[in-house]
């Protein structure tokens, strides 16, 4: 088995087109009209050929049960980038427990976006990151939702 992409129904193809390339950066790469296949295995369809596709009438937009993620080296950049666009927000910035910074929100069809900070770091440099600005080991656990054990193999393998 090999995963290929994830495909997002959208109502509005050249609407939805436009923020990808606009808002992520997202290049086409195949467009068939109906089904537009964007760089980083993002593929969008037609609403009207989805609903042929799952044989249904009833696509349920908005809806909060999945997410694209995407991680940018520059998150601070990338936020002052959205500010140049109409971007509805399921959350601004945050930091997470063990440490990356992400941000969420919505496409045109209100799929929910998530561009989170490129982790770029192990876990075990996070680890020696809390610890060199003060954190304990157990502190340091705790922040990242971590095992206390791996924390001490952590610093012990250093």
């Amino acid at each position: 088995m090999k995963y290929t992409s994830t495909l997002l129904a959208v109502t509005d193809m050249e609407k939805s087109k436009q923020f990808y390339h606009d808002v992520l950066g997202l290049d086409i790469v195949a467009d068939f009209g109906a089904n537009v296949t964007l760089t980083g295995g993002v593929v969008l369809q037609t609403m009207d050929t989805w609903k042929s596709f799952i044989r249904t009438d009833k696509v349920i937009l908005p809806n909060n049960a999945g997410e694209p993620y995407f991680e940018e080296d520059n998150i601070d950049a990338f936020c002052n980038h959205l500010k140049s666009f109409e971007i509805s927000y399921v959350h601004e910035l945050f930091e997470h427990r063990w440490g990356q910074r992400v941000i969420r929100f919505y496409d045109p069809d209100k799929h929910i976006i998530e561009v989170g900070e490129e982790v770029g770091e192990t876990l075990g440099a996070v680890v020696h990151r809390f610890i060199e600005n003060g954190l304990s080991p157990e502190e340091t656990a705790n922040r990242m939702d971590i095992p206390l054990d791996f924390v001490l193999s952590c610093l012990a393998n250093s």
